[in-house]
């Protein structure tokens, strides 16, 4: 059967700089066999299904896959599937508020440029709204000493470490140093399950605050490009801890040659996580 595909780069306004997401529209159908096979021959970092909403007050629901398995949330594939379903005509029940069901259950997507922006930026970007942290606190000294020694870092360089869980199982460490953040070359057998998110700040008067990476080896991915879950976990504690200002800019993807842009910004008790999205490939897939 033949049925609407999209394939997008989020957080990039230019095609081939972000993290691309493959999106079939009209799941309606495939088992979960097809959806993790197509997702392992896209291989891709995420490849996601859109379908009905179960859930009465969602305007339609999204599955995601990694090449490694099925992800109850991810950022990037929020925002990528909420740009295709908005480009194939969906019409939100609200005005300016898209709302996704997905194994979290709802998060809500919206449109604007918000606090974050740089001036004269246009608003076509989306946002999600950081969906709640179901693990977080420090890291264990065992655990941070395993980051360090596959990072090939010292346990100095560590300034601050927490888990920072939204669904993906993440957990983060802050480094004193965007450029000690991209100088990693991390042991991928030593990381083994983790999913592993590394910050750092830039220098003073960078258009980025923070450098940021992540690395899911468990996943078939090792190192994505670009993260929303992760920046969104991030978001909540380093605002939370006052590491942040309520709004910044986080770059990713530096190393893999990508020019990520993560927008972050904190309103009342929530933190939205926004970025472009870049079409690149339309048509039709047959599954």
């Amino acid at each position: 059967m033949k049925r609407r595909f999209h394939q997008l780069d989020v957080f990039t306004a230019v095609p081939l700089k972000g993290n691309p997401l493959a999106v079939v529209h009209d799941a309606q159908g495939l088992n979960d066999e097809t959806m993790a096979a197509f997702a392992r021959w896209t291989n891709l970092s995420e490849t996601t299904f859109l379908l009905p909403p179960t859930d009465a007050a969602a305007d339609y629901r999204v599955r995601i896959f990694t090449p490694g398995g099925e992800l109850p949330f991810a950022g990037h594939p929020t925002l990528g599937s909420c740009h295709a379903w908005l480009a194939a005509g969906g019409e939100p029940r609200a005005a300016g508020v898209v709302v996704q069901e997905c194994g979290v259950g709802r998060v809500r997507v919206r449109r604007g440029g918000g606090a974050s922006a740089p001036a004269g930026d246009a608003a076509g970007r989306l946002f999600f709204a950081a969906p709640p942290l179901r693990r977080s606190g420090p890291l264990d000294e065992a655990l941070v000493q395993r980051i360090t020694a596959a990072l090939g870092v010292m346990r100095h360089d560590v300034l601050h470490h927490q888990w920072v869980d939204n669904g993906p199982g993440w957990c983060a460490v802050m480094l004193r140093s965007a450029a000690q953040v991209l100088a990693c070359r991390p042991d991928a057998a030593l990381l083994d399950e983790l999913r592993l998110g590394v910050v750092g700040p830039h220098e003073a008067g960078s258009e980025a605050l923070f450098e940021v990476r992540a690395f899911v080896p468990s996943l078939g991915v090792g190192e994505d490009p670009v993260t929303g879950s992760l920046n969104a976990g991030l978001g909540q504690w380093l605002i939370g801890a006052g590491l942040a200002p309520p709004a910044y800019l986080a770059a990713q993807g530096t190393v893999l040659g990508r020019a990520g842009k993560v927008f972050i910004e904190q309103a009342g008790d929530t933190v939205w996580v926004g970025g472009e999205v870049a079409g690149c490939v339309e048509g039709t897939v047959t599954l």
